[in-house]
């Protein structure tokens, strides 16, 4: 996983990407307190980090993740 900072607000991160539409983002607890988006009610995406993962992506600091394992093969590699 990559590190990514809200352009927004500064808060950091872990992101993997698998496909275009496929992101997996892991918060901290303190992430999720530091989040402006967040901390609303109801709410549970931030647009602006949504954007810096995007920006992320396009700029090359995340790749999009190939995998060469398939999950229902339990970790054996797919020819």
């Amino acid at each position: 996983m990559d590190e990514v900072s809200c352009r927004s607000c500064g808060t950091c991160v872990l992101v993997e990407k698998f496909s275009p539409q496929h992101t997996s983002v892991q918060w901290s607890r303190s992430a999720m307190r530091a989040c402006t988006e967040l901390s609303g009610p109801g709410t549970h995406t931030c647009a602006a980090l949504r954007e810096s993962i995007d920006a992320a992506v396009r700029s090359g600091r995340v790749s999009v993740s190939t995998r060469d394992v398939d999950v229902r093969t339990r970790g054996r590699t797919v020819a």
